[in-house]
């Protein structure tokens, strides 16, 4: 049976909605038409003429923060320590580092575009979840949380969209083993709006990041704006997310892909 794919990646571009209008990516483009300049250095005497058609190059210069786009977090961007409740309070691994097995495994959704923006999922949610749809997980599986926030993406609330993970919910994944989690919302934690209003009453900031504070007690990676999640099944795919390699950088973009191969995989 040929092997089937789903994209899960959103575009880099300019003018959509999936940042902060001050982190949005930033590209240029030079066309055909416009890069003779840029050639002729390399050759002189050459003559926009002498070129197959007139035609030179194109090309793009792109203005981006590793966190652009669908990309992957490194343990690193969560705290400079990770693993302390495994017994040694190590290092955080970057981008780079981070072992490349997590990043294609079967994946598993859970679907919680039911709960309300800025809804903090509990250890509980996931576990009746699970439940649901009758899934167990195991090591190393990746687990991508489907919420309100994909069907927003390029609209002016986008960042403010969809329920986030909690400490509790990311530490019952992380304790079964899971080391790659993925979000089709612009953050991992519920959006910041939200969770400023709860700071603003408790002064508690043990609010503001917690489940990307997990990453303090088991290191993990997980992944940010992914899309189209609601094309996938429960269970039954897996899932590759393999990292730009940037060196001691804290995220890097990966192309999302959930493949569908029943006699490969089934």
């Amino acid at each position: 049976m040929p092997r089937k794919f789903v994209d899960l990646s959103i575009y880099l571009e300019n003018d959509v909605v999936s940042d902060p209008p001050a982190f949005a990516p930033k590209i240029q483009y030079f066309t055909h038409e416009n890069t003779f300049s840029q050639i002729e250095p390399f050759f002189p005497g050459l003559q926009k003429g002498d070129l197959p058609d007139g035609e030179g190059w194109a090309v793009e210069m792109v203005q981006l923060s590793t966190h652009n786009g669908t990309h992957l977090d490194a343990p690193y961007h969560f705290h400079s320590t990770m693993n302390r409740k495994l017994g040694e309070n190590e290092r955080s691994i970057a981008i780079d580092e981070v072992p490349l097995e997590w990043c294609f495994q079967p994946g598993v959704k859970l679907d919680f575009r039911h709960l309300p923006d800025g809804y903090v999922v509990r250890a509980e949610d996931v576990e009746a979840e699970l439940k649901r749809i009758g899934h167990v997980l195991e090591p190393l599986e990746i687990v991508v949380v489907n919420t309100r926030a994909g069907s927003r993406y390029g609209q002016n609330d986008y960042v403010s969209s969809g329920c986030g993970m909690g400490y509790e919910a990311t530490m019952y994944l992380l304790e079964r083993g899971v080391r790659l989690t993925g979000t089709d919302a612009w953050s991992w934690d519920a959006p910041f709006v939200h969770t400023a209003k709860k700071y603003g009453e408790s002064q508690d900031a043990s609010l503001i990041w917690e489940g990307h504070k997990a990453g303090r007690d088991i290191g993990y990676c997980h992944l940010e704006k992914l899309h189209n999640l609601e094309a996938l099944p429960a269970d039954g795919f897996y899932i590759s997310c393999f990292p730009h390699k940037i060196r001691g950088a804290s995220a890097g973009w990966t192309r999302a892909v959930a493949i569908f191969d029943e006699k490969l995989f089934g």
